[in-house]
């Protein structure tokens, strides 16, 4: 029986090797202009860092003056002039709208709310017009990953903000600096493309991507050992007596007491502590694998931990987070598993 082997043509490896090569050179140029931008969450667009040139629509619109201009010259048009040179003045007064569009507005990067590896993370931008109504900014980032350009748009209102989101997705756990975002327009006709760059100094959490399926949680122990109570106002057995306390209720006061000396006591109560979850490092090896997925085993501990609403703490070599919960405690302990080594 023939086998048949899979030949790569030239123009194949041709057309891979440019893109290799578009890529080094889009790094290269991308690494050099971020080394020449400082960090800032809040950037004001000035005169000095907006750019300006003729888009495609703008280039094509050009050269059909210069026909127009060469057809009235051949001609004696003066109709000809006329038209040549009322479309070349639109063209400069919309090239001094598309500039003055993005002149004054201030962009501002809010804090970036954690998420697990491999999810999206919302950027929002809040965007400041201290004048007049600004419209068509176009906001985005280049995605290394995707070799794409996210993007979204807004209109801003005359001295008021808006927001612009965008959305990146941290493929490892750690922590990761938000993209160097360009602020864009073409507002009013197209012809001509303002910009400027920014480099936010904002970053993204990544915490470990949880375990999938589940797995099952380690045993519970008491902390401080078994047998020992937790002070409590209400509810639970009869201990003994202490001074009233404002919030006290009506049916812990001692009455007979109060009787007999004329002060208020309360009687005091106690229950046994709540069991709670020790996430060990050690509990949380997995046969044959690494680093990454241990982190990732605790991670999913964690969650499972938090919607079961059962406190806990996690033991890390040389680090521990004492028992708790609720969305604080939860946070703590994933930004430790985040940027663990």
């Amino acid at each position: 029986m023939p086998v048949t082997t899979a030949v790569t043509t030239p123009p194949a490896e041709g057309r891979r090797w440019f893109r290799r090569e578009r890529r080094s050179i889009r790094r290269r140029v991308v690494s050099w202009i971020e080394g020449r931008l400082a960090l800032k969450d809040t950037w004001t667009l000035t005169q000095r860092n907006i750019y300006i040139l003729p888009t495609k629509a703008g280039w094509a619109f050009a050269f059909m003056l210069l026909i127009m201009l060469i057809g009235s010259i051949n001609y004696q048009l003066n109709l000809g002039y006329l038209l040549t040179f009322l479309l070349a003045g639109c063209a400069l007064v919309s090239m001094h709208l598309t500039h003055g569009t993005l002149k004054g507005l201030t962009l501002r990067m809010r804090p970036v709310a954690a998420v697990f590896a491999q999810e999206q993370a919302e950027l929002e931008i809040v965007l400041t017009s201290p004048g007049a109504r600004r419209h068509g900014i176009g906001l985005s980032f280049f995605d290394t990953r995707r070799f794409g350009w996210r993007q979204g748009f807004t209109d801003v209102p005359a001295h008021g903000q808006a927001s612009a989101r965008l959305a990146m997705t941290p493929a490892r756990r750690g922590r990761h600096r938000v993209p160097t975002i360009t602020v864009e327009t073409r507002f009013p006709l197209g012809l001509f493309r303002a910009w400027s760059v920014w480099r936010p100094a904002a970053e993204v959490t990544a915490w470990p991507r949880p375990e999938s399926p589940p797995p099952a949680l380690p045993g519970s122990q008491a902390i401080g050992g078994e047998g020992r109570l937790q002070r409590r106002s209400e509810g639970g057995e009869f201990d003994g007596v202490r001074a009233w306390r404002r919030g006290d209720t009506l049916r812990n006061i001692v009455w007979k007491k109060v009787a007999r000396t004329g002060e208020l006591v309360s009687r005091d109560t106690s229950t046994p502590i709540t069991q709670e979850f020790w996430l060990d490092w050690n509990a949380a090896r997995v046969a044959g694998a690494g680093l990454e997925e241990r982190l990732s085993r605790l991670s999913a501990w964690i969650v499972e931990a938090e919607r079961s609403g059962q406190p806990y703490g996690l033991h890390l070599p040389g680090r521990d987070i004492a028992p708790s919960l609720g969305d604080a405690h939860r946070i703590a302990t994933l930004n430790v598993l985040a940027v663990w080594k």
